[in-house]
C-alpha cells in the first residue's frame, strides 16, 4: 500500500503537518534547551554557519567531528562591535603566525578577545582568510550562501546581519582545523587537517559575539567542495585570572591582558 505525504493544501493541514514535526531531531541543529551547565550546544553542517553571544569567561569548544570541518571565526566585543578580531595584530604582536595552546586572539586595540586554552589539532590558519563568492563560483560553479558550495564570506554576512553588522564590518578571519605554512618565497602551503575529533577551546576574555562559518578552506587542494560537521559548545567560566601563568608567559601577553583589564573596568568602554 502506498502512503501519501500529508496534505498542506490548506492552512489547517499545513499547521497540523508542521506541528507533527515537533520533537524531530536531526544530526546538525542546536540543542534546545542546551544541556545542563551549557550556554550553547550545536552541530553546524558543512557549508553552514552559526553565531552566538557569550559572557566574559565562557569557554567555547569547537570540535571537528568527522575530520573535514573548517571553522572560519570572527569575534566582536559585545556592545562594542568596532572592537573586533584582528588577525594581523594577533600574528605580529605575538611574533608567531601559528596558533597553539596559550595563543591569544587580539583586537586592534591591543586587547585579548580570547585565549586558546586547548588545541588537539595544530592545523590552523591566520594568513589566508575565508573564501569569496567569486572564488567559489570560479572553482566549484557556485559560491552563493544557499548553493551547494557556499563561500565563507557569504555565510558570515548572514551571521553578521543577525547582530546589526554589515559586510564592511567583517575583517579577515582566523580559520581552525585546516592549516597553512608560509614558505620562504611567501607561498602558502596547506598542511591538511588533524582528523576526526580534533578540538580547540577558546576562553572569552571579554563579552563576545562569535560568527562562525563552516566551509571549505580556500586553499584546499582537492577538486571538490569538502566540508563536514563542526560541533560548537559553550560553557560558563571565568576570564584568565591575574595569577595565571598565561598572563606572564611573554611581555606581549602581559601587556595585552593589562590592556584588557583596563578596558573591562573603564566606565567609558562599558557604555
Amino acid at each position: 500500500m502506498t502512503t501519501l505525504a500529508p496534505s498542506t493544501a490548506t492552512t489547517t493541514a499545513a499547521r497540523d503537518h508542521a506541528r507533527a514535526q515537533h520533537g524531530t531531531v536531526v544530526d546538525c541543529m542546536p540543542q534546545l534547551p542546551p544541556p545542563a551547565g551549557t550556554l550553547w550546544a550545536e552541530k553546524v553542517a558543512g557549508g553552514n554557519y552559526t553565531h552566538l553571544t557569550v559572557p566574559a569567561g565562557a569557554e567555547i569548544t569547537l570540535t571537528d567531528t568527522d575530520g573535514d570541518a573548517c571553522a572560519h571565526l570572527l569575534l566582536f566585543v559585545t556592545g562594542r562591535p568596532w572592537e573586533r578580531l584582528n588577525a594581523a595584530d594577533t600574528v605580529k604582536v605575538q611574533w608567531n603566525a601559528y596558533l597553539g595552546p596559550g595563543s591569544l586572539l587580539l583586537s586592534d586595540q591591543g586587547r585579548v578577545l580570547a585565549t586558546l586554552t586547548e588545541d588537539t589539532s595544530g592545523h590552523h590558519d591566520t594568513l589566508t582568510g575565508t573564501s569569496s563568492a567569486a572564488r567559489n563560483t570560479a572553482r566549484y560553479g557556485d559560491g552563493s550562501a544557499h548553493g551547494p558550495s557556499p563561500a565563507g564570506r557569504e555565510l558570515l554576512k548572514l551571521a553578521a546581519a543577525k547582530h546589526g553588522l554589515t559586510p564592511r564590518d567583517l575583517p579577515p578571519v582566523i580559520s581552525f582545523f585546516r592549516g597553512v605554512r608560509a614558505q620562504q618565497d611567501g607561498a602558502l602551503t596547506p598542511t591538511g587537517a588533524a582528523g576526526p575529533g580534533a578540538r580547540v577551546t577558546l576562553r572569552a576574555e571579554q563579552p563576545l559575539t562569535a560568527l562562525i562559518a563552516n566551509t571549505a578552506h580556500p586553499l584546499d587542494p582537492r577538486p571538490g567542495y569538502h566540508c563536514t560537521p563542526l560541533a560548537v559548545r559553550a560553557v560558563p567560566g571565568r576570564p584568565t585570572a591575574p595569577g595565571d601563568p598565561l598572563r606572564t608567559a611573554t611581555p606581549e601577553h602581559l601587556r595585552a591582558y593589562l590592556n584588557t583589564d583596563a578596558a573591562n573596568h573603564s566606565p567609558q568602554e562599558a557604555r
